[in-house]
């Protein structure tokens, strides 16, 4: 991908079984950083969905490597966004006959790496 004589690459993950909401904690913490520093920070976070959006990053970088001849010591996550997916919906049985609802929500994610200019 070229925008604006910017290389990119990119890496989508389609299903990561957790809200949007707390996946967009992590993709908050790595936006705009050096690739470096966004792995190291993935790898010591407390978040159990960071071990996921990790091997995404991975994937990025890789991309980039691969796909696109980019140098991965120049690579900054330009964009890390999240959207909303399924929803699974299931019940659980509550006293005097009745039932509540349980939403189980999936979430989708988009990281894209660029080379930084000099």
């Amino acid at each position: 991908m070229v925008q604006n004589n910017v290389k990119q690459a990119k890496a989508v993950c389609k299903s990561i079984r957790t809200s949007s909401r707390k996946l967009n904690l992590v993709a908050q913490t790595i936006r705009g950083l050096n690739v470096e520093k966004a792995v190291a920070e993935l790898s010591f976070s407390k978040k159990r969905i960071a071990k996921v959006v990790l091997d995404l990053l991975q994937s990025a970088i890789s991309n980039a490597e691969n796909n696109h001849n980019l140098n991965i010591d120049k690579l900054v996550v330009s964009e890390a966004y999240v959207g909303k997916g399924i929803v699974m919906k299931r019940m659980n049985a509550r006293g005097r006959g009745r039932s509540a609802r349980i939403l189980k929500p999936f979430s989708q994610m988009t990281i894209v790496v660029s080379e930084r200019g000099e």
